[in-house]
């Protein structure tokens, strides 16, 4: 079985949330939001280990609350960068060495399943590079700087990417180097493997895995909670 780690990506500011407290922070069930997606990948047998990746002020904060709520796979908590992909790569530096495979997920979608944790580690075992998605449902439409509508696009081929997007630690390591020398900002860990060639492996995801960025969404998922999301 190959060395898997997890990187927790929980270093966001949560402005768009709106609230006092980063949402990170947050309360679901009692539990801060970021302590259900650790508890996902603490479950989860192929994952050896995880790298918790916050704002720096937070390092101490997320120390204790990993000890309160009896997380034993975290080997270390790191500071978070001032974008995403700063704090990935920053959690990468963390990985331990003989790590094979890493597995990327927000720290802000807690209702991972381990169904499809386990069909993206899987694939990425397979094929060095997935990630999970599921197919856009809306009709999506391109719009001009005036808002105008310019075209209609075949929603067939559209998919909401959604994390964990799971991939070979070298291959991923890589990619991030080239895009640090280049000055290349993905929107996602994939993107980047895709900007330098490397095919990625789409697996199909979950409507639920929602990441809770506003209000509303922690609404949503409040309800979902009820009944009963959580697995």
């Amino acid at each position: 079985m190959p060395y898997v780690t997890s990187i927790v990506v929980a270093a966001g500011s949560g402005k768009r949330m709106g609230a006092e407290t980063k949402k990170q922070y947050l309360l679901l069930d009692n539990k801060p939001l970021f302590i259900h997606t650790l508890e996902v990948m603490e479950k989860q047998g192929k994952i050896t280990g995880i790298i918790l990746v916050v704002p720096p002020t937070d390092l101490h904060l997320c120390k204790e609350l990993i000890k309160e709520y009896s997380i034993k796979k975290v080997l270390y908590v790191v500071s978070g960068g001032d974008t995403r992909g700063a704090s990935v790569y920053s959690g990468l530096q963390a990985v331990p060495e003989d790590s094979e495979f890493v597995v990327v997920h927000d720290g802000a979608r807690p209702f991972l399943s381990q169904k499809v944790l386990e069909k993206v580690l899987e694939a990425a075992i397979l094929e060095g590079a997935a990630i999970a998605a599921v197919p856009v449902k809306d009709t999506i439409k391109q719009i001009n700087p005036g808002g105008l509508v310019q075209k209609t696009l075949d929603r067939s081929s559209l998919w909401t990417v959604q994390t964990p997007q799971a991939f070979r630690k070298d291959l991923l390591l890589e990619c991030y180097k080239k895009a640090i020398e280049d000055n290349l900002q993905g929107t996602d860990d994939a993107s980047l493997l895709e900007a330098y060639g490397y095919p990625v492996t789409v697996v199909m995801g979950d409507y639920r895995n929602m990441k809770i960025t506003t209000k509303e969404d922690l609404v949503f998922a409040e309800y979902h909670l009820k009944q009963g999301g959580l697995d």
